[in-house]
């Protein structure tokens, strides 16, 4: 997962445009409008037109139409030529994901074209698998942060020292996530390898847009934090305990500015109901670091404890908060739900949907792993420590030995020393309970941290609601079709060799997939549907009714994908693609698929 480089499904998708992709105009139109089912931001180069001979047509700057944030636009200057010219376009929608396309439009009537789509992929792969590695590693951070600060100040353990070094670690793990998304914005934005990070103009463009404000108040909250951690945790003169009500309501008012850092750049703060879903969001993330962050402090706590038990009652307030975490998750998982699907149709049609049920079905699980841990919890609250009531009763003598005379008044009485084995010099080790308990909260914080890893991903992908409008505008959101002009063509070809694990799917993505020069991009899927490396790749096309090919692609590694910048299809038609996949030194099998070239 976390090296996965398949291209990001942004939550904006195009709804329409004036004019229509495809459209033949009597006279040359002043501008070109997109409109988006969500709102969307601008790039420096969000438009770039071509007139029939490929060449680029001036263009004024790309600003929001009159309808507005939810549109693009883009005015000409002088009047166009005529023949069929070409727009291609990029822009960011409201949840912080690039998204591009292309159209077509016709002056006076339509004529050949040499202008090829411009629009590449929508994201570079390194570029973007690095920023999605960035977004795991944040969003475990601020779960380990702000859960690990509320189980001292709520559940108070008796020695809080175990979990500073979990709140140092956490808080520079959040910080060094936040820099690096900042760092790495503007190429994701625009498409570009890593490389191109450290342009200075491109650091002065994050500095300034919505996406990268939000990661620089991230920064700022984080420092405000690590303040409030020297004042009441780390300085032991005058220091305010971590339970005081000053305490608790300023980690409270910080923990929400921090989850609201999410919100504000996420699915959020785009679409429908957009203060209610804020206000769900950040419950959802505050109830998820409580249970999941918490969970991991009271491992922590657990596993110190090896030689004096952690007393049940901090075991029975974390059950507390546990319980109403769940709650709030079940009540904000709802409605999330609802909003971003949109019908119980797009639960199983569209890749939001199912992931959905994935993030389902992992929640079930770790429900069932807590309903253990509440178990053993409560048989720990509802009886006494074994060991501490046998210490009450323990007659400090030992076994067999003789009782000592009773000495005269006149003397002091001398005490009969303890033997070096006897029981009560010594610590009480953990009860079963408490190791039964250790082993079903682990199984709780490795659950959970796949279930963080799912809703990452589900927060990069297009909701199922916004999927059915794109469609009902006859947009498109399966494929890589905008309007008429495929700026790519992707096909997935399922491979099986025969052999234990040897199946999977090959994810093929031709651009801009029409007649001439066409670069592929070949991702190997395996069968736990994760990024899987192979030893060989070879692609062909050919074209039989012409009797054309096989024409090999050369496909090379490229290090987590194979590709090619030069493959040259001269004509349309029906092409069939050979595929041949080696995944060992003796098992490989090669397999078709037809694929449409338009010319």
């Amino acid at each position: 997962m976390l090296a996965s480089a398949a291209p990001a499904s942004a939550h904006a998708a195009l709804r329409g445009s004036d004019p229509a992709d495809g459209a033949v105009l009597k006279s040359s139109p002043g501008s070109v409008t997109l409109t988006f089912t969500e709102s969307v931001g601008l790039l420096d180069d969000s438009f770039r037109v071509y007139d029939p001979t490929n060449h680029g047509v001036a263009t004024g700057d790309p600003a929001h139409g009159p309808a507005g944030s939810d549109t693009a636009r883009i005015t000409f200057p002088k009047k166009l030529g005529t023949g069929t010219f070409t727009v291609a376009w990029r822009v960011v929608s409201a949840d912080s994901h690039p998204v591009s396309g292309a159209l077509t439009f016709s002056v006076g009537k339509p004529s050949a074209t040499t202008a090829a789509v411009p629009a590449g992929p929508v994201e570079n792969p390194a570029t973007g698998s690095l920023y999605n590695i960035g977004r795991y590693v944040a969003y475990l951070a601020v779960a380990l942060l702000i859960g690990t600060v509320a189980f001292i100040a709520l559940c108070r353990p008796p020695d809080a020292a175990p979990l500073r070094k979990p709140i140092r670690t956490a808080w520079w793990a959040l910080l060094a996530a936040t820099l690096f998304l900042f760092v790495l914005r503007s190429p994701y934005e625009e498409g570009t390898s890593p490389a191109t990070a450290f342009d200075l103009s491109a650091l002065a463009r994050t500095a300034t847009g919505r996406p990268g404000l939000v990661l620089l108040a991230r920064v700022a909250l984080l420092a405000i934090t690590a303040g409030l951690y020297a004042l009441f945790v780390r300085k032991r003169e005058h220091r305010l305990r971590p339970s005081s009500r000053p305490f608790l309501v300023t980690a409270a008012v910080l923990a929400v500015a921090l989850t609201l850092t999410w919100a504000t750049a996420e699915h959020a703060s785009a679409g429908i109901q957009v203060p209610l879903a804020m206000t769900s969001s950040v419950l959802h993330l505050l109830a998820m670091a409580l249970w999941l962050g918490g969970l991991t402090a009271l491992l922590t706590t657990l596993y110190r404890a090896t030689a004096t038990p952690l007393p049940a009652v901090v075991v029975t307030r974390f059950s507390r908060v546990a319980f109403a975490s769940v709650t709030v998750l079940v009540v904000t998982g709802v409605y999330q739900s609802w909003r971003g699907l949109g019908s119980w149709q797009a639960l199983t049609d569209t890749t939001y949907g199912r992931l959905l049920l994935v993030k389902l079905i992992a929640v079930t699980l770790l429900l069932a792993a807590a309903s253990q841990s509440r178990r053993w919890t409560a048989k720990l609250a509802g009886a006494p420590t074994a060991a501490a009531a046998a210490a009450r009763e323990r007659v400090p003598q030992t076994v067999g030995a003789p009782l000592p005379e009773t000495p005269p008044a006149s003397e002091e009485p001398v005490p009969t020393p303890l033997p070096e084995t006897s029981p009560a010099s010594e610590e009480p080790a953990p009860t079963p309970d408490h190791r039964a308990l250790r082993r079903s909260v682990l199984a709780e914080v490795a659950i959970g941290v796949a279930v963080l890893v799912i809703t990452t991903i589900l927060t990069g992908t297009l909701p199922g609601r916004a999927a059915a409008e794109a469609a009902e505008a006859g947009t498109g959101t399966g494929t890589a079709t905008t309007g008429g002009i495929p700026t790519t063509s992707v096909s997935m070809v399922p491979f099986d060799v025969g052999t234990p694990n040897g199946h999977g799917k090959v994810q093929i993505t031709l651009d801009p997939g029409r007649v001439g020069d066409n670069s592929v991009q070949a991702v190997v899927f395996g069968p736990d549907g994760g990024i899987s490396a192979v030893p060989e790749l070879r692609l062909s096309f050919t074209l039989t009714a012409q009797k054309i090919g096989p024409l090999p692609a050369g496909l090379t590694d490229r290090g987590g994908y194979w590709g090619t910048n030069s493959v040259n299809l001269p004509i349309a038609g029906e092409w069939t693609m050979n595929l041949t996949v080696r995944v060992s030194d003796l098992d490989q099998v090669t397999v078709a698929k037809k694929i449409r070239i338009t010319g």
